[in-house]
């Protein structure tokens, strides 16, 4: 079936049934919660799966002189009702080993009573237990659902615990935890079905089998004596309820309840007189009661619990999943026949069309005529001289599910004019097949006679608003169009933002344009070097962005102040104390290499802060070499050397390589790059892994300069280096 189809079957059942789950699944905690405060009482006897009742038996008898009932509990309390020796009634739980009173048996409180039958029925007696089964049996369809969901996206059983790709948290840990608590849900919904069936007898039919019942003849058990005694062989933990014959005689007999049967037994001699089994829907109802009760292990019970607060989170996760769908719709001021610009989007979540709607938007202002519709909306378009196609990627290389028929509809509808096209695929590098289905129908289009490439594949990691502006640059200047290369347009408006407080600030002075700024953040944000922070300064969609150091467990930026510079002055105005509002963005892309040999950081500027942050954490001792470039000897660039001395000293780095452009010996970065080219290149031939952080502009010398010492040495072009992951830059 479909992904469609599952994802509308698991949407329709949460929404009938997503207010009966939310009184089911709070009940359910605190019956679940009781259940693990019943096994805190001390009633339950030591070593009590090894009693027999041949043990205990004498020693009821002899500590009561008349037994009328001992009954054990589902907590395995034993509870005795007797005379004893001075003639008073008891009703208590006792020791059976010694016959002494624990205590008396505990009632459910109130509440408890009053929550398990809201519970049980909804106080609406038949008609609740009715609706509660109901709904018990949706949510095995709403699990069954879900299991297709991420079997579609995990792509087959075998990677169902595989890693999942965080988007955001609702989607996030509504798969994570959907994965983990599958079972216990399964279980908590089929136990309440079946309960709630055999409450209105439909399986009445198992009780009309005929009663399995055995006499034992008095001779026998004259004969066999002990040899057939229950007693001897039955243990107390098998045992529901005991019986006690009311006098000496003989022809009296226990009348015991077992797990599985009824039987009547010899007081003398423990030999089984008559037997009646119990139907197997008793059986099976009793099973049903503990599972989903939780009442006999408080294990199972805190399990339960758990499962219960993840319904509930599933039912908030699952309806915020959905509205952050359907928050992306689509909205078009032309027709698809009229216009000239086709905006085509492939996604699973919603996320790709804000990139998408951001280019609309820009386009009509400028007077074009466009039209933005889903993948699987492809069709002829008489006008249109641009098709762009933005789509991430499903699973493992496969289309999402408005993109799924879209190399179909390719065949099917033939446009009759010439149509240039471009592709932006989205995805994330944790999986394999990184933009998959963005190249395939890159591929496909360009299979085609009428479809004309306009720019090869741009790919985007992780929504970033910084590569996407990357793919905005190339259009500008192929189109001669001019669309906004500024990363803060296409991002959300910022909600949730962390609170940073000031601790410390460096000056800025006539000869020194650049600040160290620290600041802590609350104790639970994760960050390391290499992550960026993303600030709005003017309390709007402006935004932005600085590479983050990890200095001590706090965020160390390295700002160049810029005159009406709307971040830098705000942050330069910044005094100790003071709390800002950021947001910690994961730069995985930009992080300090595990397994690389040897690793070489080329920065200017302010680019050197991430550098600082990744020194400082390399206590693997990784060899590490720091080149960077300033424009003159100040006392920032002081503190730099400083620092490097220590971390030389530590083994955390092993050279530090400084460029002074504004000196009288001058010399800029790709200078040292030339002077020490064997280097380089050996750092390449080995393994090894080059980060770069500043400016864009010297990001593009740098590589100029590397991509001649690998044509030189007659290497591979950089451009291989850098798909194997041996380049990263981070630059602006």
């Amino acid at each position: 079936m479909t992904l469609s189809f599952w994802r509308y079957t698991h949407l329709a059942l949460a929404l009938f049934s997503s207010l009966f789950l939310l009184l089911a699944a709070s009940t359910g905690i605190i019956l679940a919660i009781d259940a693990m405060q019943e096994k805190t009482l001390s009633y339950k006897v030591e070593n009590f799966d090894q009693i027999t009742l041949g043990e205990i038996l004498p020693v009821l008898k002899k500590t009561y002189p008349e037994i009328t009932e001992l009954s054990i509990d589902h907590n395995q309390f034993v509870t005795l009702q007797a005379i004893d020796q001075e003639g008073n009634d008891v009703n208590a739980c006792i020791d059976v080993r010694t016959g002494k009173k624990l205590g008396t048996p505990q009632k459910k409180s109130a509440f408890i009573q009053w929550v398990t039958g809201f519970h049980r029925s909804l106080f609406l007696h038949e008609v609740g237990r009715f609706f509660v089964g109901v709904i018990s049996f949706l949510l095995v369809l709403i699990a069954i659902s879900g299991f297709a969901l991420v079997l579609n996206r995990q792509k087959g059983i075998r990677n169902f615990f595989s890693k999942v790709i965080k988007e955001y948290f609702a989607q996030y840990y509504h798969v994570v935890l959907g994965r983990l608590t599958l079972i216990p849900i399964l279980i908590i919904a089929l136990t309440g079905t079946y309960l709630s069936l055999e409450r209105f007898n439909f399986f009445m039919g198992e009780d009309k089998k005929p009663v399995v019942t055995t006499q034992t003849t008095a001779s026998d058990i004259a004969k066999k004596g002990s040899e057939i005694s229950l007693f001897k062989n039955t243990l107390l933990s098998d045992v529901k309820k005991i019986e006690f014959p009311f006098t000496d005689d003989p022809e009296e007999y226990y009348i015991i309840e077992l797990q599985d049967r009824e039987v009547e037994v010899h007081q003398v001699t423990g030999a089984i007189v008559s037997e009646k089994r119990s139907p197997m829907t008793v059986q099976l109802s009793d099973l049903s009661l503990n599972l989903h009760t939780g009442r006999t292990n408080a294990i199972w019970a805190f399990i339960l619990a758990v499962a219960s607060i993840n319904i509930l989170f599933f039912i908030y996760s699952g309806f915020a999943i959905t509205l952050k769908r359907r928050s992306s719709r689509i909205k078009n001021k032309f027709k698809a026949h009229e216009s000239k610009y086709i905006l085509l989007v492939g996604s699973e979540n919603g996320s790709t069309l804000r990139f998408a709607n951001a280019i609309q938007k820009q386009l009509v202002a400028h007077g074009e005529k466009v039209f933005l519709a889903e993948m699987n909306n492809f069709t002829v378009f008489p006008k249109a001289e641009h098709i762009i196609i933005f789509t991430s990627t499903h699973g493992l290389g496969d289309a999402p599910s408005n993109a799924n028929k879209f190399i179909a509809l390719l065949k099917t509808h033939q446009q009759q004019q010439k149509i240039n096209f471009s592709v932006v695929g989205f995805g994330s590098k944790a999986y394999p097949d990184f933009c998959g289905f963005a190249f395939k129908v890159d591929q496909e289009l360009a299979n085609l006679s009428w479809a004309e490439r306009f720019l090869s594949v741009q790919t985007v990691n992780d929504k970033s608003t910084v590569e996407f502006v990357e793919w905005t640059k190339l259009w500008n200047v192929k189109s001669q169009t001019s669309l906004s290369t500024t990363p803060s347009l296409y991002n959300h408006v910022p909600k949730g933002l962390q609170k940073l407080m000031v601790l410390e600030k460096t000056m800025v002075s006539e000869t020194e344009q650049t600040f160290l700024l620290t600041l802590r953040a609350n104790s639970r944000a994760k960050f390391t070097s290499g992550d960026l922070l993303a600030i709005y300064p003017a309390n709007d969609t402006r935004e932005r962005l600085y590479s983050i150091g990890n200095h001590l467990g706090n965020i160390q930026l390295v700002i160049k102040l810029h005159p009406n510079g709307l971040g830098s002055g705000y942050l330069n105005q910044l005094q100790l104390g003071d709390v800002i509002k950021g947001q910690i963005i994961q730069n995985n892309a930009f992080h300090f290499p595990k397994k690389a040999p040897l690793v070489a950081f080329i920065s200017n500027g302010t680019g050197i802060a991430p550098f600082l942050g990744m020194i400082a954490q390399n206590k693997p001792k990784t060899a590490t070499h720091l080149y960077s470039g300033f424009r003159m000897e100040t006392e920032t660039v002081a503190g730099y050397k400083q620092f490097a001395t220590a971390m030389i000293q530590k083994q955390q780095l092993q050279s530090f390589h400084l460029a002074l452009s504004r000196e009288a010996e001058h010399f800029y970065v790709m200078d040292l790059i030339r002077r020490d080219a064997s280097f380089f290149t050996d750092l390449l031939k080995e393994g090894g892994v080059i980060m770069i952080c500043g400016s864009l502009a010297m990001q593009q010398d740098v590589e100029s300069v590397l991509d001649a010492l690998c044509s030189a040495e007659k290497m591979i072009p950089l451009e291989a280096y850098k798909n194997n992951g041996q380049l990263l830059t981070d630059c602006y």
